[in-house]
């Protein structure tokens, strides 16, 4: 009996063996059977193998093999679910998996958001619809943002003392005209916050409040305070304004305990403050849009950042030089993928910084621009004959490291206003070859390098603001650090845009978080397609490490969903139990 047992195990084992091959033979690109239409019916001997063979370049496994793969949570997933061998054929889902494995990683991390999202298509689809807008935000908000980064910046330490309680932050971002009406009357915007229950009746009778705070003595919450709040009523403006938007006091009150706690705070009723809130009034629009707490709190820290280091640098530092910090730091926000291109060679970005005017004239042609960072020694000499320059650039082809981009340096030399600023400024080429390495390591990142060389407002708010840019620049690795800051702050106020957009769809905002609209922003296509496989999408946010191994094992993955004969094979319910067997695990391991 144990004999056959045995002997029953062994040909378990080699039917394993023989389903292993033939497999890992496919993945390897060796022989197996045809993907043709069909595979079921009767087979010929003389036509079973006369389909050509996957070549090696059909399945780029670098060291991961099939039978490794086999072993992976998303293989298994791949045999028993249908719907996820639909998703691995998406191209949209495998160009997501292939350019940025990590975003998929990212989604490991944060399931809970997408599991949601999956299990609500209609609420799945419009939310990648919306994450096509947010990632083509419109230069006028990024403009926008960019004044709301420069008023956080002039104003850190106030909005740093909001941003200790974020839920009040946003309800005053969300009200800004009203409340900085109220901080122009500091004791009286200490007592609403102090007592925000109280007020709450005011939400809806506007004239109840005017009357009450003329005759405070007849209000409790008002008495302690008298002639602020008579001060306000005496104020036609800020009335007004506070008028205009009564449901100011619903939202404090909803919030209460924070503006308790904000209350207590004597900074909270500081002039300081109040010159903060009147920023954000005067930015009223774009502070209403970023209503999100957290992204809020995110963006306050990184303005606060900045502001020190621009301190660090000597930025800002009389009232003379405050106008400079704020345009400044509006450039930054404005151009931040500009700036945050730069920031990944911090010694070229001081360079470019202190050459703002010559740097700008070049990166109006990128093609010339990228080809002087990729060569810069051999311009060097330029810096002591820039008519020498001009006349190489008009025959480019007789100069080697002009020839890679003809066009462009006839342009370059055919621009009589970008030649000028060139001459005024022959020592940039001096500058290029003094910071080679970090040119060359900007020309080699394509991509970050047109990011960079395409926003010529970038180099020309340097030019405009040279003598910050230029004390800036004095602290190189600070100089990165504010412009990664900006871009932070940039991408934090997009995600608080966005997610007061889909405010109006509480089955959309509720079921997805910050990371989840920021990763469905970047890759829009694709989650839109993944929108249309909800049910594939859920099965691989359930299964953490399935994601992960799909992640690692992207080529693979894709070639072997888009075998029509694996299909077969991995729908077989033999297979499948299988692949619990613990000696068909080893056998796979040995092959």
């Amino acid at each position: 009996m144990n004999a056959r047992v045995s002997n029953n195990s062994k040909i378990v084992v080699a039917g394993a063996a023989v389903i292993v091959a033939a497999v890992a033979a496919y993945g390897l690109g060796r022989v197996y059977p045809p993907q043709g239409a069909s595979i079921s019916g009767t087979i010929a001997p003389a036509e079973r193998y006369q389909v050509s063979q996957v070549s090696t370049g059909d399945v780029v496994l670098g060291d991961t093999t099939v039978p490794s793969l086999m072993q992976t949570d998303a293989f298994e997933l791949m045999v028993k679910d249908k719907s996820f061998r639909a998703l691995a054929t998406n191209p949209a889902f495998m160009a997501l998996a292939q350019e940025n494995p990590k975003a998929l990683a990212a989604i490991a991390q944060n399931p809970a958001a997408f599991a949601a999202l999956a299990k609500d298509p209609k609420a799945f689809a419009a939310l990648a619809g919306d994450a096509k807008a947010y990632a083509s935000l419109s230069a006028a908000a990024q403009a926008s943002n960019a004044q709301v980064f420069a008023a956080m910046v002039a104003n850190s330490a106030a909005f740093q003392t909001m941003a200790r309680q974020p839920q009040a932050l946003a309800a005053m971002a969300a009200h800004a005209n009203a409340v900085a009406a109220l901080a122009a009357y500091p004791q009286a915007l200490q007592a609403i916050a102090a007592n925000a229950q109280a007020f709450r009746m005011f939400a809806n009778d506007p004239k109840g409040f005017a009357a009450a705070a003329g005759n405070p003595a007849s209000f409790a919450a008002m008495s302690t305070d008298a002639k602020a709040f008579q001060a306000l009523a005496g104020d036609p403006k800020a009335m007004a304004a506070i008028s205009g938007d009564a449901q100011m006091f619903a939202a404090l009150a909803a919030n209460a305990q924070a503006f308790r706690t904000l209350a207590s705070d004597a900074a909270f009723s500081s002039a300081a403050t109040a010159k903060a809130l009147a920023a954000m009034a005067a930015n009223a629009s774009a502070f209403r849009m970023a209503t999100d707490a957290q992204a809020l709190q995110a963006m306050v820290a990184s303005a606060a950042a900045v502001q020190a280091q621009m301190a660090a640098s000597g930025v800002g530092a009389q009232a003379a030089a405050a106008q400079a910090a704020a345009n400044a730091s509006a450039a930054l926000a404005a151009n931040s993928v500009a700036f945050a291109a730069m920031a990944q060679q911090p010694q070229a970005m001081a360079a470019m910084a202190d050459h703002a005017v010559a740097f700008a004239a070049l990166s109006r042609y990128p093609q010339a621009f990228q080809a002087m960072a990729a060569d810069p020694k051999a311009f060097a000499n330029f810096s002591k004959d820039v008519n020498a320059f001009a006349m190489a650039a008009s025959t480019p082809q007789a100069f080697q490291g002009m020839a890679v981009a003809p066009a462009s340096f006839r342009a370059l030399a055919n621009d009589a206003k970008a030649m000028a600023a060139l001459r005024a400024d022959s020592q940039v080429f001096a500058s290029l070859a003094a910071n080679a390495l970090a040119f060359q390591s900007l020309a080699t990142n394509a991509q970050a390098f047109l990011a960079m060389s395409a926003d010529s407002k970038a180099f020309d708010a340097m030019a405009a603001n040279a003598q910050a840019f230029r004390q800036m620049s004095a602290n190189a690795q600070g100089l990165a650090s504010m412009a990664l800051r900006a871009q932070a702050f940039q991408s934090a106020a997009a995600a608080a845009s966005q997610a007061s957009a889909l405010a109006a769809n509480a089955s959309a905002a509720n079921a997805t978080g910050a990371q989840a609209l920021q990763l469905m922003a970047a890759y829009p296509q694709a989650f839109a397609l993944m929108a249309q496989q909800p049910q594939a999408f859920l099965a691989l946010t359930a299964d953490a490490k399935a994601m992960s191994a799909l992640a690692s094992n992207v080529q693979a993955i894709s070639a072997l969903a888009n075998s029509r004969a694996f299909a077969s094979l991995a729908s077989s319910a033999a297979f499948a139990a299988l692949l619990s067997n613990q000696q068909f695990a080893a056998q796979v391991g040995a092959n």
